[in-house]
Formats: C-alpha cells, sequence, structure tokens
C-alpha cells in the first residue's frame, strides 16, 4: 500500500515576500499598490491592509524622491538606483534607504508594473556618522590647543596694554577705545575657552540622574527668557524610565541649549510649540563595549519652526558656523562633545517634517535599587 500523498508543504508568494529583509512593493501600472510586505511597511510606517490600493505620495509626502525615481523609471522603462534616501517617518526616527525601481514583465494587456525595493541602511549610515565624528572631535582637539598655543599668549599681551591705556587715558573720549579692546580681547578669550573643551581630557562627575526633573529645570530656565514669551512648551515624558548615570550639569548644558535653539528657530513667526519627549529605543540601539545593543534611552526636542535643512544640518555642528546673529557657533559642536562623552549620540533629523527636531541616545545604567525614581508623566502646558 502506498504512502499517502504528503500535504503540500510549498510556501506561498506572500510567505516568500514577508520573509525577505529587504522592503518589497509591487505596483499595477497606474502607480497603486499591489502588494507590500511587512519589511516595507514597518519603513513607511503603514499596514498592508490600508498601503494597498493606495499610490505611494500618501505614504512619501509631496516631491520625495522616490516618486521621481518613479517618473523616471516610467518614461525609460529602464530601471533606477538611489542611494542614501531619507524616509521620514512621523513619530519615529528618519531612515536611510537605498532605492532600487524595476519594470516589471508586460502582462497580456501590453501594460507595465513597477516593483520597488528598500534596504535599510540606517544602522551602516549611523555607524560612519559616528565615525565621522570621532574623526571631526580629534581634529576640533588639534585646533583647539593650537589656537591656545598661539592666540591666548598674545591676547594677554594686548589686554594689559589696553588696560594700562584705561589707567592713563585723560578723557572719556581716550578711554572708549581701550575700553573695546578689553572687551573684544575677553569675548575672544572666551570662545577660545570653550573650544578648549575639545582639547582637555576632562572627566564626567557622574551620578544618578532623574532626567525628567532636570528637563523640567531646563524648560523653567528657558521659559523666564523674554523670546519664550509665546512659545508652548509640552512635555511627553516615559514614566517607566529609571534614572541613568551622567554628569547633571553637562547634561544641563547640552539640554539648555538644544531647547534655546528650537525657541530662537520659532521666534521669528512669533510663537509655536516646543515638545521635550523621552522614550526607550527600540531600534538601533547603543552598542557597548562588548559590541551588542544596551537599552537606550532618547531625549527628543522637537519645534514646529521651519526645520532644518540637509544643507545646513552638514554644517551645524561645524565650530563657528552659525545662522544666528551673535551665534559662536560653538553650542551643538560642544553638545555633541558632551553626549559622546556619555557613551551616546546626537542626532539632527533634517528629514523631519514640519520643523527642527534633535535625538539625544543615552545608555541606560540602572540606578541603586533599580534607580526608578518618581518622574513626572505626560503633561502639558
Amino acid at each position: 500500500m502506498r504512502d499517502p500523498k504528503p500535504p503540500d508543504t510549498q510556501p506561498s508568494l506572500e510567505d516568500v515576500f514577508d520573509v525577505i529583509l529587504d522592503g518589497l512593493i509591487v505596483l499595477s501600472p497606474e502607480g497603486e499598490i499591489v502588494r507590500i510586505n511587512e519589511e516595507a511597511c514597518l519603513m513607511l510606517g503603514t499596514s498592508t491592509e490600508s498601503a494597498k490600493g493606495r499610490s505611494l505620495l500618501p505614504l512619501l509626502g509631496q516631491s520625495h524622491p522616490i516618486l521621481g525615481l518613479l517618473d523616471t523609471v516610467r518614461r525609460t522603462l529602464s530601471p533606477m538606483v538611489a542611494d542614501e534616501v531619507l524616509l521620514a517617518r512621523p513619530f519615529e526616527a528618519a531612515r536611510v534607504v537605498d532605492v532600487s525601481f524595476s519594470p516589471l514583465s508586460a502582462d497580456s494587456s501590453g501594460q507595465i508594473g513597477w516593483v520597488l525595493v528598500l534596504r535599510d541602511r540606517t544602522a551602516f549610515a549611523d555607524l560612519l556618522d559616528e565615525a565621522a565624528q570621532r574623526e571631526r572631535l580629534a581634529s576640533y582637539g588639534q585646533i583647539a590647543a593650537g589656537i591656545a598655543h598661539e592666540v591666548k599668549n598674545p591676547l594677554g599681551g594686548i589686554r594689559g596694554a589696553a588696560e594700562l591705556l584705561q589707567r592713563r587715558a585723560g578723557d572719556e573720549r581716550t578711554r572708549q577705545p581701550a575700553d573695546l579692546i578689553v572687551r573684544e580681547v575677553d569675548r575672544i578669550t572666551n570662545l577660545v575657552d570653550e573650544l578648549m573643551v575639545f582639547a582637555k581630557g576632562e572627566t564626567l562627575q557622574r551620578q544618578f540622574v532623574n532626567l525628567h526633573r532636570l528637563l523640567d529645570e531646563v524648560v523653567e530656565l528657558v521659559q523666564a527668557e523674554p523670546q519664550a514669551a509665546d512659545i508652548r512648551f509640552e512635555r511627553v515624558y516615559d514614566p517607566s524610565i529609571p534614572s541613568v548615570s551622567g554628569d547633571a550639569d553637562r547634561l544641563t548644558q547640552v539640554f539648555l541649549n538644544l531647547a534655546q535653539n528650537a525657541v530662537q528657530a520659532m521666534e521669528p513667526k512669533g510663537g509655536g510649540t516646543l515638545t521635550l519627549s523621552t522614550g526607550m529605543a527600540l531600534e538601533n540601539r547603543l552598542k557597548g563595549e562588548d559590541g551588542r545593543p544596551q537599552p537606550t534611552v532618547v531625549v527628543c526636542f522637537e519645534d514646529d519652526g521651519p526645520g532644518i535643512s540637509a544643507e545646513i544640518a552638514q554644517h551645524l555642528e561645524t565650530p563657528f558656523f552659525t545662522t544666528k546673529p551673535g551665534g559662536t557657533g560653538l553650542g551643538l559642536a560642544v553638545s555633541r562633545h558632551w553626549i559622546n562623552l556619555h557613551g551616546g549620540r546626537l542626532r539632527i533629523d533634517a528629514a523631519h517634517p514640519g520643523g527642527g527636531r534633535i535625538r539625544v541616545k543615552l545608555p541606560l545604567t540602572v540606578g541603586p535599587a533599580g534607580g526608578h525614581a518618581a518622574l513626572s508623566g505626560d503633561q502639558t502646558e
């Protein structure tokens, strides 16, 4: 007697689609989504049910580079690729993806569909960015040491001569230029001192820090400034986050700088909302010394100002580059320096739509007895 026929165990096309690690989307000749796998849904922040039958426009937004790529493929009927395209997502960090578009074989009616492949390069792009950061910070340290040696000593002589002129001045007209020299020398000296942070081997004064209490103090400080009079501050905190190991003074310096930058970005329009949020990173977490992902806290500063263009974002952390009148251009570079010393990362999200967004990632080191300090929950002001 023959064995019964084994059940059909051949995987379906949908099964194959969903185990592929790249995002795959099949479009109809009219550009509507026919099939989409789970990875593509994660990248675009959608679901299979809601995506099917829709075009890419509502998922990507107007004038997205992927839409331009599709237009070119439609026109030429030839495959096209694009590297490191940013995918902005409403409530998460932007992803960096490599994109390929290919025409699908003609069907019986002679029409052609399209296949879109999205390969996530976010982790790789982050590694490259981290390596570039380390190189930049090392070069800043060399520059700072050179400036301190070549500039600070002559500045001391100039200031001493100006003070001598102040004492010998017989009238106000003679004293004013000397006063100006002293003020400008002090300003340059302060700039050099700020830049020297990259050259000094400073250590952090670590303690277990309640991030939410620290952020509340930063909000109070910024609210007291006249330019924040019409700004609405919204705090969206994850109450489960315990205390973290960090230098409270340095973290305050970083968060205060980020909050002030956001307020200044909204100032020209006469108001806006600054949202400070905290949460745990579920993907692209920080790695420890053993190379393994470790629990990571994310602190996000999000404003509804004009946003940060990709061109400006590339230069924002370069010392002395600034878009603010009277700014020194050192704030973000110094902030990134202190966050790096904490083992964290500072990210400027230039792809975020509708405003500026900067995220700070910090490794989570649990404090005494679990470190679950009483943290404030969601609140709005």
